[in-house]
């Protein structure tokens, strides 16, 4: 069985309590590796070493230019080891084989946007009322950057921190989930292969409040960047703001999928599946809740539940299966408890609703259509992460935009529509920090990502990443001759 240790200055390192976690393939039910159970021990080792590599000029002193080369070059090996990462990150958690290998190529093209980003970072002179001295804005590395992240896209929502942290010039700290640790420490180990210098990128594997914990509160840490569950999130918020630290927090959704009456039935189908079933609904942006104009709802959904009944689930490795299984078995027990919540609310599940033992290991859940929905039940406020849609009619676009922002979260939003002065009226409308018209899960590293209300602080991607690994420094020089 392959075993992992941490990744700290450059090389894998035995756990400091001796003891591993086993990692288990979520098709099969076997536990086909392990990872490092860390501790305050190793957290501290990790952090101190990222905080010596700030210091080290192999790091520091390289220009903005060398760092995009250093980039660079691991953008290529990223793009090289594709199918190799995306095969261990698919074993740890299950995702389709086809849809991680997409994911992990595309890394690589991050690496590059972010390459090219490093040497574009600008300071600028500032016109001051003093008189007598020049004022201008520097932008500086924040420093030692924590990394946190969960099972359903390691790699991806790592690098979506990682690629511009380094841009900026800091060093990090990854603590991914417990789940789904293996791709990461092998992902780690490219940054050695491209020749950053030794600590600049950093792996601490375990538990959240053995490692996690640790992490966020070590006085090295001068910011964290966190995706993951609300409850989580909060966590973090609260440990940093002990600390005066500065956070990215990329959290939940319930995010609204609206269908309007004059859409284009067979694009907007696939737009229902790709916003809540693939990745077996396992997205922070999965569309989750579907609101339909009152004229087309029976008809839509019957369209949609034969559509469903005919996905095929097995196999993750398998080219022909379009649902697999859930990555996790706490997952899996919470999206079942929430189906059974939604049946005593009174909501009215048309199709799926059940578990398929007779499937791997048994830790699937057929893609599940609850109509009946109203927003007082939970089915409608609360983030399963799952495939589970809950269906809500609507009569017209005040009433869209009501039922959209009725919740607590505000990460992304669809409308389905040919009226192009409806469309962008509605993308005004919604509080929603991504809004997609006549698509679903469209992202690129162009594009800033991240949520309003209660779906996290901060953006991901685009220029506006960096920003988030940036100190801003004003300097003051005076004209005159000194006295």
């Amino acid at each position: 069985m392959q075993r992992y240790g941490h990744y700290i200055g450059g090389k894998q390192t035995a756990p400091r309590g001796g003891s591993y976690l086993a990692s288990e393939n979520p098709y099969t039910g076997e536990a086909w590796a392990e990872i490092a159970r860390g501790n305050v021990d190793d957290v501290n080792a990790a952090a101190n070493v990222a905080k010596a590599a700030l210091a080290n000029p192999a790091w520091v002193g390289l220009t903005a230019s060398k760092r995009g080369a250093l980039l660079r070059k691991v953008a290529d090996l990223i793009a090289e080891e594709a199918p190799r990462l995306a095969q261990i990150e698919q074993r740890d958690n299950g995702k389709l084989a086809s849809e991680v290998t997409s994911q992990v190529r595309y890394v690589s093209d991050y690496f590059h946007y972010y390459a090219g980003l490093a040497d574009k970072v600008q300071g600028h002179v500032v016109p001051n009322d003093k008189g007598g001295a020049l004022t201008y804005i520097n932008y500086e590395p924040k420093g030692v950057i924590a990394i946190v992240t969960p099972w359903n896209s390691p790699l991806t929502l790592t690098s979506w921190k990682l690629a511009p942290a380094l841009a900026a010039g800091c060093t990090v700290v990854i603590k991914p989930s417990e789940f789904t640790s293996c791709a990461i420490v092998e992902f780690a180990d490219l940054f050695r292969r491209a020749g950053f210098p030794d600590g600049v990128v950093n792996v601490v594997t375990g538990l959240g409040e053995e490692v996690g914990a640790p992490l966020v509160s070590h006085p090295a840490v001068a910011h964290i960047g966190f995706t993951g569950g609300e409850a989580a999130g909060i966590r973090v918020y609260e440990l940093a703001a002990r600390h005066l630290k500065t956070v990215t927090l990329e959290l939940g959704g319930k995010s609204p999928n609206i269908i309007f009456e004059d859409a284009d039935f067979d694009q907007a189908l696939q737009g229902v599946f790709a916003g809540i079933f693939a990745a077996s609904g396992q997205s922070c942006q999965a569309g989750s809740r579907l609101l339909l104009q009152r004229s087309i709802h029976d008809q839509f959904v019957a369209r949609l539940v034969a559509f469903t009944k005919e996905l095929r689930l097995g196999d993750p490795t398998l080219a022909s299966t379009q649902v697999g299984p859930i990555a996790t078995r706490p997952q899996f027990e919470k999206i079942l408890k929430y189906i059974d919540i939604a049946k005593a609310e009174g909501a009215h599940c048309v199709a799926g609703g059940r578990a398929r033992e007779d499937l791997g290991a048994g830790q699937f859940i057929e893609p599940t259509i609850f109509t009946g929905v109203d927003m007082s039940m939970r089915i409608a406020q609360e983030e399963v992460f799952g495939p589970v849609l809950c269906v809500i009619p609507f009569e017209d676009e005040a009433d869209a935009v009501r039922i959209g922002n009725d919740v607590a979260f505000g990460l992304a939003a669809a409308v389905w529509t040919r009226d192009l002065q409806r469309a962008m009226s509605m993308t005004s409308k919604l509080k929603a920090g991504t809004v997609w018209v006549n698509n679903y899960r469209a992202t690129s590293f162009t594009a800033p990502f991240g949520g309003m209300k209660r779906s996290g602080v901060g953006r991901e991607s685009g220029v506006d990443a960096i920003r988030e690994y940036l100190d801003t420094k004003c300097v003051w020089i005076a004209k005159g001759e000194r006295a």
